[in-house]
């Protein structure tokens, strides 16, 4: 069996094959945290995401994830998850429930920042989902936004006294 260690590097390289970093992760963190914690800064995002990305449950996620959409690139699946897989069809949903096993790592914070992240698709998760390269990140881009998630969900459950509620204090 692989050390952790491994499945963790192993997990890095692929990302990084793939055309995503810690920091791009990181950046998602920030966009969705900052304004609950004003004062944050990418540094303490980068810290929780490769915390996030030490467990090996989610090198397991992404692992899995990231060979499916290699598999659907050399169009080696069976018909008709091929053609599912290939076009992203939005009835399939698998993929948003691979990314579930890493949100839920950190609670419900960590859910709706997913859904969040997944319905405004911002930097990284935007490029993932264009398809750019010719590409398919069917799985990817929802993993890179669960990742972002929960590391964004394990700094506010770690941090409370610096979380504020934006949009209750913007009234005041």
């Amino acid at each position: 069996m692989e050390s952790t260690k491994d499945l963790e590097k192993y997990t890095y390289d692929l990302l990084a094959e793939r055309g995503v970093t810690l920091e791009d992760i990181a950046e998602l963190v920030l966009y969705v945290q900052k304004p609950y914690m004003p004062n944050l800064k990418i540094e303490e995002c980068r810290e929780h995401v490769a915390s996030v990305l030490s467990k090996r449950e989610v090198h397991n996620a992404i692992i899995t994830g990231i060979e499916i959409d290699k598999l659907t690139e050399q169009n080696k699946l069976s018909q008709p998850l091929q053609r599912i897989v290939a076009n992203d069809e939005s009835l399939y949903g698998i993929d948003e429930i691979l990314a579930f096993s890493i949100v839920n790592l950190y609670g419900s914070i960590g859910f709706t920042n997913y859904g969040y992240l997944d319905k405004v698709k911002p930097g990284i998760i935007k490029k993932l989902d264009s398809k750019e390269g010719g590409h398919c990140n069917t799985f990817l881009d929802d993993l890179v936004g669960a990742v972002a998630a929960a590391a964004a969900g394990k700094l506010a459950h770690n941090e409370p006294h610096r979380v504020r509620h934006a949009l209750a204090e913007e009234k005041e």
